[in-house]
């Protein structure tokens, strides 16, 4: 397998879990209740597995290895602008979580940035994934010889490994700043 085929099975969980998203805060515009354990794990989702595991192979290890080639002017102005749409991202991300704290602490603004910022997100994801299947991820593979992408892919599961002994590690050390 290609390492690009690696982040395109990625791309279509992050899909999957964008529908989701899309049915609850549909759900919430007819008047349901917010299902705050959704959005609790929605989040966790795309904080832990969309950014940080996802974009984070790809910025640390795709964009890198990229980065020392010499490629085409089109290429690397699509790399950059991906890393931009990733801080995009990330501000929307930050600004859906402010709004759940928002709404948690009783604040009528909360809900309202809650479904703005979730829908935010669904009309991103969808278009910066489509920039990165279609006009990114195959083009590129060719400046790679077999060994590199067989390099990338090893890196990309200690990525994944080292990932959840990070994540798991900093819910532990929030845990303990609390309850010093």
């Amino acid at each position: 397998m290609l390492p690009i085929g690696l982040l395109m099975i990625e791309h279509r969980l992050i899909e999957r879990m964008l529908k989701l998203l899309e049915v609850e805060i549909s759900d919430s515009r007819s008047g349901k209740a917010i299902d705050m354990i959704f959005f609790e794990a929605a989040i966790d989702f795309l904080s832990s597995y969309a950014d940080r595991c996802h974009h984070g192979k790809e910025e640390d290890v795709l964009f890198r290895d990229l980065d020392k080639k010499e490629i085409s002017g089109s290429h690397r102005e699509i790399m950059q602008s991906l890393v931009t749409e990733h801080i995009y991202g990330r501000k929307i991300l930050n600004s859906l979580v402010e709004a759940k704290e928002r709404y948690l602490d009783g604040e009528n603004s909360g809900l309202m940035g809650i479904i703005k910022f979730a829908e935010e997100m669904i009309n991103f994801y969808p278009k910066h994934i489509e920039k990165e299947d279609r006009h990114f991820f195959i083009p590129i593979m060719e400046y790679f010889t077999k060994e590199e992408k067989n390099k990338m892919i090893d890196e990309f599961f200690k990525f994944d490994q080292a990932l959840i002994h990070e994540k798991y590690k900093g819910i532990v050390e929030s845990w303990e700043n609390r309850k010093k």
